[in-house]
């Protein structure tokens, strides 16, 4: 396939996969938009096999992530095969060289997902969430033009990553539970008398409700360090990674707000409400280009670089 053939294959992926992460790439320059399409339309594969899904969608047999780590890696050599998610790798690398740690870091996301894997604290929540998400945060600011070197940046683009994941988490408590699966803190659950295997009954929908309050709580913690970073970034950048800020951390909000009711279906933000972002996300974005480059202030976590550490 050529490169044309590549990006509007990923360019259906993402159609198919992601409203929100859709309009957020609409925003970016044509080179950048198309490089995080690709890189998208990797992640998606990948977690769909892990998750035995298409498109995030159903509960189907769940595939091998050794394969996964095996494809990809040829996919980064230039070995793509047969497949859109792998030759979208492998032409994005061949444009934007990503670490081999950072598609590492990623896999490790769904390698911990095989293995039943479950977080005992939220140090072990904030780590999952470098894997799956954060590494994609760090990825995306290397296609956007950080340096690979820049760990400073590069921390800030994996609290992005965790900020979104942890919203996505709240938001899919119960269909994460239909599937056998948990990513609240074991501790808090045992604080709440929950057992793991009997998350969704009804009367721990108030106790949900409260820790949901706990992950969105954590993913504001994680967004307001993330914006310490964006200032860095490309004008149009800058606005899309806002942009995306703010949709995601509607969503996060939303569930927070619906309570014990949070999860009888699954919680969306409208285009119009996503189009309402988009001014605020243009004046910060504008200012931001026009202020000196602040990047001090607490982190909450630091995870770029060097992949997850306390």
């Amino acid at each position: 396939m050529n490169r044309a053939a590549i990006v509007a294959g990923a360019k259906e992926a993402i159609q198919r996969g992601s409203k929100s992460f859709r309009a957020a790439s609409s925003l970016f320059d044509e080179r950048t938009r198309e490089r995080a399409w690709l890189l998208y339309c990797w992640c998606r594969y990948c977690d769909d096999v892990a998750d035995g899904q298409h498109f995030g969608f159903g509960s189907g047999e769940r595939g091998s992530v050794v394969l996964l780590r095996s494809r990809s890696r040829l996919a980064a050599e230039g070995q793509p095969g047969d497949g859109i998610a792998f030759q979208s790798l492998a032409q994005l690398t061949s444009e934007c060289p990503l670490p081999t740690r950072l598609i590492e870091d990623h896999l490790e996301g769904f390698t911990l997902d095989e293995q039943e894997w479950r977080p005992r604290t939220e140090a072990d929540l904030a780590r999952y969430c470098y894997h799956v998400a954060g590494s994609v945060g760090c990825m995306m600011a290397i296609i956007m033009g950080v340096n690979d070197q820049d760990s400073e940046t590069l921390d800030r683009a994996a609290d992005l990553g965790i900020a979104f994941q942890l919203s996505n988490i709240a938001r899919d408590i119960g269909e994460d539970a239909a599937n056998g699966r948990s990513y609240l803190p074991a501790d808090w659950l045992a604080e709440a008398g929950i057992e793991p295997s009997n998350i969704m009954a009804p009367e721990h929908r108030s106790a949900l409700a409260t820790m949901t309050a706990r992950l969105v709580s954590m993913a504001k913690h994680y967004e307001a360090s993330a914006r310490l970073g964006v200032d860095t970034l490309p004008f149009r950048s800058r606005l899309a990674v806002l942009t995306a800020l703010r949709i995601y951390g509607a969503i996060g909000r939303r569930v927070a707000a619906l309570g014990a009711d949070a999860w009888d279906q699954r919680v969306t933000i409208g285009k119009m409400r996503k189009l309402s972002f988009l001014l605020p996300s243009f004046v910060e974005a504008m200012i931001g280009g026009l202020r000196p480059r602040d990047r001090s202030g607490p982190i909450p976590g630091r995870f770029g670089k060097a992949g997850p550490r306390t």
